[in-house]
């Protein structure tokens, strides 16, 4: 079939829950993507943050092979040792003691909304149900996650909403403060918001949430479904601002393209959950869970982590040097490979033209291009981003 074949088969037989980008992908290595044409393009979408080791990494490949040979599934009913493998390397790579697994960062966030209302049933008394979530967030499409979702475009159409959510201004700790009543159990932020504009917090500003949290009893729970995995240059995002919280979830870049999610917890907050409190038939799965040990191996002794912090600086610098020459950029801001620019205009034009050179990028809130390219780019790689960057700026 051709390529407008494909597209109209696909128009007319999938649910138009996407505005899709008018081109085939058909194979993918390392940064590049080409589409049903042959056309070659730098991916600094990289999945929306998932592939972050590049497109078909042969480590990961190599494992989910070698596992499907050997066993694909039995359920959470038995033991399995690729799980076992993985829960070891998070929980001794992070604040956590215990692991839950699951397929995608809705559900793990939705684990995380259960856990710590339940914790907050039997710890700490009465109604504890509460929780407090930021203006301009994302934590999911699950009927549960677009409403701890602080951006109303993504819960019109669907009310009633389940209750239990309040909402306050990101980096705004005085109206966090005034938000909390006795029914707050917990409050739930992403240390970056991603899809709501690669918002950076303040110096100061986790520390004070985390102390809130000490203060008033309360557990802080971190969505790291976006900036997790190596996507700021550690491991964990939490770990550039000198907290630990209480609870967090993971998933987008765990399984390299394979569908893995978690949800991560200290023994004291994990032991509300008990056989039945919760679950997932998929969660855990040998072929996630193996390419999940994989992908871990690779961050934890490959350099990743490093070039993430160098690359992510040069397309920092590179992309604010872009800003000297063009108006229409307002703002550059990230950190790590997570990076968004502010413009003055509709950025959907801006993409369109990128794609027709050669150059996969995004746009979030209308206005905001980002971009959040594999761990493994080179500054290469960056220069001829920001080369067709400048070119569709100057048309």
């Amino acid at each position: 079939m051709t390529t407008e074949e494909l597209i109209a088969l696909s128009d007319k037989s999938i649910m138009e829950t996407y505005r899709r980008i008018p081109i085939v992908l058909v194979k993918g290595s390392g940064v590049k993507v080409w589409d049903s044409d042959g056309k070659e393009y730098l991916d600094f979408v990289a999945g929306i943050a998932v592939c972050s080791l590049g497109h078909s990494n042969f480590k990961v490949v190599e494992a989910i092979k070698k596992q499907v040979e050997i066993l694909t599934h039995v359920s959470n009913l038995y033991y399995i040792e690729p799980q076992i493998g993985l829960a070891r390397l998070l929980v001794e790579n992070s604040f956590a003691d215990k692991v839950f697994f699951c397929n995608s960062g809705a559900e793990a966030n939705e684990a995380a909304i259960k856990l710590a209302r339940k914790y907050g049933h039997e710890n700490m008394g009465g109604d504890r149900y509460e929780i407090i979530t930021m203006i301009d967030s994302f934590h999911g499409r699950t009927l549960a996650t677009i409403t701890a979702t602080g951006q109303k475009k993504f819960q019109e159409g669907f009310a009633p909403l389940p209750g239990g959510f309040k909402y306050v201004p990101f980096n705004d700790l005085s109206a966090l403060e005034h938000a909390i009543t006795e029914k707050t159990c917990g409050i739930m932020l992403e240390p970056i918001q991603a899809e709501g504009g690669i918002r950076i917090p303040d110096n100061d500003y986790l520390r004070g949430v985390r102390k809130i949290c000490n203060d008033n009893d309360l557990l802080l729970i971190l969505d790291e479904v976006q900036v997790g995995m190596g996507r700021t240059g550690s491991l964990f995002a939490y770990e550039n601002y000198g907290i630990e919280p209480d609870i967090m979830t993971l998933a987008k870049a765990m399984g390299n393209g394979f569908p893995v999610g978690a949800m991560l917890a200290t023994d004291r907050v994990a032991a509300a959950f008990v056989p039945g409190s919760h679950a997932s038939t998929f969660g855990g799965n040998p072929l996630g869970m193996a390419a999940g040990l994989a992908v871990m191996e690779v961050l934890l002794k490959e350099g990743v982590l490093e070039n993430c912090k160098k690359t992510g600086s040069y397309l920092l610098e590179k992309l604010n040097e872009l800003k000297k020459n063009h108006s229409i950029i307002k703002e550059v801001r990230g950190r790590g490979l997570i990076i968004g620019m502010e413009l003055s205009v509709e950025g959907e034009d801006v993409v369109k033209k990128c794609m027709d050179k050669g150059l996969l990028i995004n746009c979030t809130c209308g206005n905001i291009l980002r971009f959040v390219p594999p761990l493994i780019v080179t500054a290469e790689d960056i220069d001829m981003a920001v080369n067709v960057l400048d070119e569709v700026m100057g048309d």
